[in-house]
């Protein structure tokens, strides 16, 4: 008998969109994304993916997709997280959350690949 995992609420998943990067092959990221997609369907995470452009307004593009729904968890991922020079737009990130979701838990991922295993942390 297995066990089935019943999320309540929405999440937004917050990323950079790997095919918009210049200098490196984005495919492995896509797979990535790929399976944390299909690892968010087999544990019923009702999953939305804002996927930004560093080159096209982000925050405009992460602040419409905070307003489209009433989310309860925001997962923010690692590559806005952990690469130094995007420190500054991690912190638009987080206030952006704060502004347009204040409800939301805010958690983050290690890979595409867990991005739902970040958000049952905070909704299971």
């Amino acid at each position: 008998m297995g066990w089935e995992v019943y999320v309540m609420g929405r999440v937004l998943v917050v990323g950079l969109d790997p095919a918009q990067l210049r200098g490196w092959d984005p495919e492995p990221v896509l797979a990535a994304i790929d399976r944390g997609k299909e690892r968010a369907r087999a544990l019923k995470v009702d999953a939305d993916w804002c996927l930004v452009d560093l080159d096209d307004s982000p925050e405009a593009t992460i602040a419409a997709a905070l307003r489209g729904d009433d989310y309860a968890c925001v997962v923010i991922g690692a590559g806005i997280r952990t690469y130094e020079p995007l420190l500054e737009l991690f912190e638009r990130v987080i206030n952006l959350v704060r502004r347009h979701a204040p409800d939301a838990a805010i958690a983050f991922d290690s890979t595409p690949d867990d991005c739902a295993d970040a958000a049952l942390r905070w909704l299971s």
